[in-house]
């Protein structure tokens, strides 16, 4: 998970103990840096410290500014050379340039407690918020962005700078669900856990659906409308359905398709979706529907294979659809 999902908890947690905290957030890179716009790094005033900026290149530079923050209340943007060296020391081929913006937390010209407790509060309801703030004035303004307006389009807004201010944008963590504890399932959910997705299988299936074939994972084994609608669904989610079993698959479908769900992919053949078309129309679901929304035969067309290639495909054309690169026509 981006560590911006934790870093402002940190620094509430310190400021609860009676420390002072302060938080750094990349704003910009140029060439080959070694962590993206909106990760941030949280520093206490005993300059203990959560999450990263560069990987390990100028965190002891940015402890150093950001324990000074604390102390004059002031807040600053750092600029940082990486080297090449710095940068193959943390797995990048080549260095780059980083902006880092250090804010003192209640204190100073820094952001309020309450600003910082709202963004929080909306992450842990999995909603986005975005905090404005003017790299001159320090002036500060919350926005919650409308989430997923065109699905054919990104469906993570990013943080980044406009003018003089700079977004930073919070978006509650990926989710991926897999309907079906097949053979795929296995490397599909790995694969998903690397891409930084939290990952649920759900399987009522107790032969399939066992702690020995998939021991990471969180198993529900309810049947599959019912263990969505305890899931959660929402437009950070993606839903893929293997079972190629209807009474399974279907309730799944029909589910994940009344919700918000930034992906919908079902495994089978393209004969075997023809006739899923036929029953969720019979139940009633518009045909545009179906077609606009459920990407089936899952996966990228790669010629893939074994459950591996397969889980490759699919995971490839998850992040194609959240990073708005798919292209369907």
């Amino acid at each position: 998970m981006d560590d911006f999902f934790n870093t402002p908890e940190a620094a509430l947690r310190w400021i609860d103990e009676g420390k002072g905290a302060a938080l750094a957030t990349v704003i910009q890179t140029w060439g080959s840096a070694p962590r993206k716009v909106g990760s941030q790094l949280a520093v206490s005033s005993e300059s203990e410290i959560y999450g990263s900026v560069s990987g390990g290149c100028v965190e002891g530079a940015v402890v150093v500014e950001a324990v000074q923050a604390l102390g004059d209340g002031k807040c600053r943007v750092l600029e940082f050379g990486v080297s090449n060296i710095e940068a193959f020391s943390v797995g990048l081929a080549c260095g780059g340039t980083i902006r880092v913006m250090v804010e003192p937390v209640g204190t100073g010209a820094g952001p309020d407690v309450k600003t910082i407790e709202e963004m929080c509060a909306a992450r842990s309801e999995r909603k986005t918020i975005a905090c404005r703030v003017n790299l001159k004035s320090w002036e500060r303004r919350l926005e919650r962005p409308e989430s997923n307006g065109d699905r054919r389009r990104n469906v993570r807004a990013e943080s980044r700078i406009e003018g003089d201010e700079f977004v930073l944008v919070h978006n509650p963590p990926l989710k991926l669900v897999v309907v079906g504890a097949v053979h795929i399932a296995q490397p599909l959910l790995r694969m998903a856990r690397l891409a930084e997705f939290t990952t649920v299988l759900i399987d009522p299936r107790d032969t399939f659906a066992t702690k020995d074939r998939f021991p990471e994972e969180t198993i529900l084994d309810e049947w599959p409308d019912e263990a969505l609608a305890m899931v959660g669904l929402d437009a950070h989610t993606a839903v893929v359905t293997l079972t190629h079993d209807p009474k399974l698959d279907d309730p799944a479908i029909a589910a994940a398709l009344e919700s918000d769900v930034f992906y919908l992919g079902c495994l089978g053949s393209r004969r075997t979706h023809k006739k899923r078309v036929v029953r969720l129309a019979e139940a009633g679901i518009p045909l545009d529907v179906i077609d606009r929304r459920i990407h089936a035969p899952v996966g990228l067309g790669i010629g893939a294979s074994s459950p591996a290639e397969i889980a490759i495909s699919i995971m490839a054309e998850i992040i194609a659809r959240l990073r708005g690169k798919e292209n369907r026509t």
